[in-house]
């Protein structure tokens, strides 16, 4: 088995954990007005951020915020793991990242339009596995450092490969995660191009997302990282450890159907396969962390791939989209998403599913509508991630 010994987050709602979830518990939103300057209005969850406090001046030469966000979440999380003791070349890093350095490219687009000086960092800056690099030599991680790049899946692959290569003993110790920094003009104005983004009336925008409502139209971008250490359950034990739960199994699969449509057939695939790897069948999982990224069609396809796995059993399967609160952070979604859902089975309580207030019952889910409600012993869990270009993943998580 795979233990989660290390948490760490750097996100909208701060970089306790505890003090994340207990604000995700309350149905406090991070969302707020962002840009005033674009032609539509436009809403992000962003992050309270001081990289003072994990770089000096000379080293953030180069360094995206995409890469300070991964290497304080990244730190954070092997902090709060406690002496690992492990060989440098038996640790790796996974880490999702969908769109990497986003301000370093828009800062050097601007400068190259007015024609100004090009900084000669933009490129190691903006490539996607910076991230990842940046933590490595933080951390001096010598065995394989690796990125996936696979838009709303990223982080979430990362984590299940990283579990993986834990359980082949390909590694002893993996420090695995998410990191997303795109909020920046140029970047939400495409996302509105695309039409995916919620609009909202004047003063509503902490409201904006609304998962799996009837009125929903839309999610909000968010920014943010989140990182976990992950070993396998034997070394864990052998150290006294502090276990927050376990991943027992994942799965990915495609939809090969459409680039930004999800398809059904896809998802369930992708819920069995992740299912069996776990050796759990569907009754025995008490709570879904959905992707519910609020669109029409998104949340209904998923909804739908939920019943068909489920069957009659969906009735006792609860379920909330946590992007409501926090945005959806594209790469680093499955990763934060993730720690969430550790943190409901550890704590056994349920994160609720803002800003419902009519629920679509196109949908028909057992939706954790209240703030602060208990798990009622729910031992197993499911964080889904499902991206554009059709790629599907789902985590396992049990309680420790």
């Amino acid at each position: 088995m795979v233990d989660i010994t290390g948490i760490g987050v750097v996100s909208p709602h701060g970089d306790d954990p505890d003090r994340m979830f207990a604000a995700l518990m309350r149905g406090e939103s991070a969302v707020r007005p962002v840009f005033p300057e674009l032609a539509r209005p436009a809403a992000a969850a962003t992050v309270a951020f001081d990289e003072s406090r994990w770089f000096s001046r000379l080293q953030l030469a180069g360094v995206d915020r995409v890469s300070q966000l991964a290497v304080a979440a990244a730190s954070l999380a092997v902090d709060d793991a406690g002496a690992l003791d492990a060989d440098p070349e038996r640790v790796g890093v996974y880490v999702g990242c969908g769109m990497g350095g986003a301000a370093a490219l828009e800062a050097a687009y601007a400068a190259g339009l007015r024609g100004k000086r090009m900084p000669p960092l933009t490129v190691p800056a903006f490539m996607p596995n910076a991230a990842a690099a940046h933590v490595a030599m933080r951390q001096r991680v010598h065995g394989p450092v690796l990125t996936y790049s696979i838009a709303c899946a990223s982080s979430a692959v990362a984590l299940a490969e990283a579990a993986r290569a834990v359980r082949r003993g390909d590694v002893d110790v993996a420090i695995a995660g998410g990191a997303e920094a795109l909020i920046v003009p140029g970047v939400v104005s495409a996302w509105q191009g695309l039409q995916t983004l919620a609009t909202f009336a004047d003063g509503q925008a902490a409201r904006a997302c609304k998962p799996f409502d009837a009125e929903r139209n839309g999610f909000v971008l968010g920014e943010g990282a989140a990182f976990v250490v992950l070993e396998s359950s034997a070394r864990a034990q052998r150290r006294g450890a502090r276990v927050h739960a376990r991943l027992a199994g994942s799965a990915f699969g495609c939809d090969a159907t459409h680039l930004t449509k999800p398809d059904p057939a896809g998802q369930q695939r992708t819920l069995h396969a992740a299912l069996a790897d776990a050796g759990v069948a569907a009754h025995e999982v008490g709570y879904c962390n959905a992707h519910g990224t609020a669109t029409p069609i998104g949340d209904a396809v998923e909804s739908a791939a939920l019943h068909a796995v489920w069957g009659d059993a969906i009735e006792q399967l609860w379920v909330s989209s946590t992007k409501a609160l926090h945005g959806h952070l594209l790469g680093a979604a499955g990763a934060l998403e993730a720690v969430i859902t550790i943190l409901a089975l550890r704590e056994q309580q349920l994160p609720p599913n803002a800003h419902c207030d009519k629920p679509d019952p196109r949908c028909a889910l057992r939706l954790v509508l209240q703030p602060s409600r208990p798990a009622h012993g729910v031992r197993v869990a499911i964080s889904s991630s499902f991206a554009f270009g059709g790629s599907n993943a789902v985590l396992v998580f049990t309680r420790a």
